[in-house]
């Protein structure tokens, strides 16, 4: 791994914790999103690197053989450390690794765990009557081991200021995604993700397991086909009746398939779809104001959509577009400053 001294940036020092094997997928999405060279968004990006507690040759999950030269002491100058999965889920984790957590969190750092990356957390007792996530398949053996642990298993990433925490796989992509909206605002949080070839942001609180993520053939044309329109018509009222007409199925059928599909009722989705689109309307535009955004994302007066910000997000409207206002130096944000994303 290259060593993060030769990087030509000076933005936020990201460093991945490795346990004693290397979890690629988990650590791909992590290098992708902040290590890859982007020269094009100038000096202030990311710098990044890799620890490990004993530095030297670590396996990694598909058997192939790497060399991590950084030990611990990578993390006392880290803004950003990021623990990609954890090799054994029950191993008991040495106390030189979690006191390097706890000094890095108590000077402000932030900590994220992707998947199973969690149980290093809490280890710390960081995470102790607080919520986090991990992957759905996970949640119930880790819970077992940490009681304390307020465990969400239905929604892709849990953000609480320092310490953010990230489902299975491809939720680890969206929390990165996340955290880059966070620091460098939402067109170059778009920009990476279009070079994942990847949907520009999916909030936390939407659930990580759908039941019936690709329906079939007719069923599937017709849902797909009222989805776009009620995309499209987000700002005018739309009823959950007439939409089950236009797809041809009785009310109930249309409640009961469109959650199968989609993984929350219609009523759910088109707040959660207005939601997303009240969010990127005061990340794109400064100058918009909340009355106009409440028009165009389908609240229609002000106190609606605050109403449903301080429910869903804990924020009001104008806390959100100052939290998530593009200015690279807003990269660390205060503990608890936007609490939890959406919940389902």
């Amino acid at each position: 791994m290259p060593d993060r001294s030769t990087k030509q940036t000076a933005g936020p020092n990201v460093v991945c914790l490795i346990g004693d094997a290397l979890q690629a997928f988990e650590f791909g999405i992590a290098y992708e999103v902040f290590g890859m060279p982007r020269p094009e968004l100038g000096s202030d990006w990311y710098q990044f690197g890799v620890c490990t507690q004993y530095p030297g040759v670590v396996r990694t999950s598909g058997g192939i053989e790497t060399v991590i030269r950084q030990g611990l002491e990578a993390l006392d100058d880290a803004d950003l450390i990021i623990i990609p999965g954890w090799p054994d889920m029950d191993a008991t984790i040495a106390s030189a690794v979690t006191d390097a957590l706890l000094a890095a969190y108590h000077r402000r750092a932030r900590l994220v765990s992707l998947c199973s990356g969690v149980v290093v957390l809490a280890h710390t007792g960081l995470l102790d009557g607080r919520r986090a996530t991990t992957h759905w398949r996970f949640i119930e053996t880790i819970a077992e081991r940490f009681p304390a642990v307020v465990f969400d298993a239905d929604v892709l990433y849990v953000d609480l200021g320092n310490i953010q925490t990230a489902a299975g796989s491809a939720a680890g992509i969206d929390l990165c995604l996340h955290i880059v909206r966070q620091d460098f605002g939402v067109e170059i949080a778009n920009s990476i993700a279009r070079g994942l070839v990847m949907p520009p942001h999916r909030e936390g609180g939407q659930s990580q397991f759908i039941p019936q993520p690709v329906p079939k053939g007719y069923e599937a044309s017709r849902l797909g086909s009222v989805i776009e329109v009620m995309q499209r018509n987000l700002h005018k009222e739309l009823l959950v009746k007439e939409l089950a007409d236009e797809a041809g199925m009785s009310l109930r059928t249309f409640q009961r398939r469109f959650e199968a599909l989609t993984g929350l009722p219609p009523s759910a989705w088109i707040l959660h779809e207005r939601l997303h689109l009240a969010c990127r309307l005061l990340e794109a535009d400064q100058s918009m104001s909340l009355e106009e955004v409440a028009l165009k994302s389908g609240f229609g007066t002000m106190p609606t959509m605050r109403h449903h910000f301080r429910q869903k997000m804990q924020v009001s409207p104008s806390q959100y577009r100052k939290t998530f206002s593009p200015l690279p130096s807003r990269s660390f944000l205060p503990e608890e400053s936007f609490a939890e994303t959406f919940q389902a």
